[in-house]
């Protein structure tokens, strides 16, 4: 059994604006930098095997803050990216409808496997972050304490993993910027 310590990175500014970030390598705001150093001083008196992170800078800033506070180097996995969206980076929520019609429209009938023209699906995603997840567990030993720093809809379709959510459910779950969540896992467990 692993234990996993699952951190959304710190804000961003297009986190404020609803833009799509997916690859964009967007940095942290300043509130996002004081979420960084307020979680890592909440993780403080813990102590972990190790501490993974998306090598996108918003994630991996956060993950620093944490590793500075426990000794640790942040080892990182582009596994771990956020869903890759393709030509809907950077545009508004609001505007992808209007801008990308036949994709929003696909996106409604089947939220699951459609794909934004050169991104990826929430399918995709979820297989490659639970492939990442299970293959960074394997590396450490079983009873090993790790941080994982993400994306929150990287973490929202692992959550829906180990909790038997439907994927269909995943945009729900997404958990807020900066927040510990622990929970135990089992990688054999993967499907």
């Amino acid at each position: 059994m692993t234990h996993l310590t699952l951190v959304r990175h710190g804000q961003t500014a297009w986190n404020i604006e609803g833009r799509w970030q997916g690859h964009a390598d967007i940095p942290l705001n300043i509130t996002g930098v004081e979420q960084a150093r307020l979680i890592a001083a909440e993780l403080a008196s813990s102590r972990f095997t190790a501490i993974y992170s998306s090598d996108l800078q918003r994630a991996l800033i956060t993950a620093q803050a944490i590793a500075a506070r426990q000794g640790l180097t942040v080892k990182t996995d582009p596994g771990l990216r956020e869903l890759n969206l393709g030509d809907w980076e950077g545009n508004l929520v609001s505007e992808i409808p209007t801008l990308y019609p036949v994709d929003w429209a696909e996106r409604l009938l089947n939220p699951v496997d459609s794909r934004p023209s050169k991104g990826e699906s929430v399918r995709d995603v979820s297989q490659r972050v639970i492939r990442t997840i299970a293959a960074i567990c394997v590396k450490n030993p079983p009873d090993a304490r790790l941080v994982i720093v993400s994306h929150g809809l990287s973490l929202a379709v692992f959550l829906c993993h180990i909790y038997g959510w439907p994927l269909s459910e995943a945009f729900e779950h997404i958990p807020p910027n900066a927040r510990p969540l622990e929970l135990e896992w089992f990688p054999a467990a993967v499907r």
